[in-house]
């Protein structure tokens, strides 16, 4: 009789453990919190959008929008995470880049105060490329979607 293995599961990766998994700092790091992971298919990413963004100074003055090539950015974190946690210890810190942005739709403005989730799911992995779809949403309410593929690469020291 075959057993069925369960999915792995985390319940929450908070900041520190974000930290540990990929590169990304201040002010480019865009989400605080990494929930509901199910290693090699899925991963919820969560930014609070505060007032206090860089961003927000110059888009837009008066009228604070989060720019939806942001939002994308945030779904990729969330993926590049979900990345390092499936491939274990020795992909920490490690370069994940984009290669493809798909099918990318904003459907309504995030704006200071909003809780902004990033669903990711794995649709596929070849070798070191792997391609998702994410869909963000405040409230329940879908504002984001996107597919895009990336690239999980080792980081190259400024002398090579």
């Amino acid at each position: 009789m075959d057993s069925i293995q369960p999915p792995v599961t985390f319940e929450t990766l908070d900041i520190a453990r974000i930290m540990h998994d990929i590169p990304h700092r201040y002010p480019m790091l865009m989400i605080d919190r990494v929930v509901d992971v199910i290693l090699d298919h899925s991963a919820i990413g969560v930014k609070n959008v505060s007032v206090d963004e860089p961003f927000f100074q110059g888009h837009f003055p008066n009228h604070p929008v989060m720019p939806g090539v942001l939002i994308i950015e945030s779904m990729a974190q969330t993926a590049a995470v979900l990345v390092v946690e499936t491939l274990g210890g020795d992909a920490a810190g490690k370069l994940v880049y984009f290669m493809t942005i798909e099918s990318a739709k904003f459907r309504r403005p995030v704006v200071p105060g909003d809780q902004l989730r990033l669903r990711v799911v794995k649709e596929r992995r070849r070798a070191n490329v792997w391609k998702f779809h994410g869909v963000g949403t405040v409230d329940g309410v879908s504002v984001a979607e996107a597919t895009f593929a990336a690239m999980i690469m080792d980081r190259q020291t400024p002398s090579e």
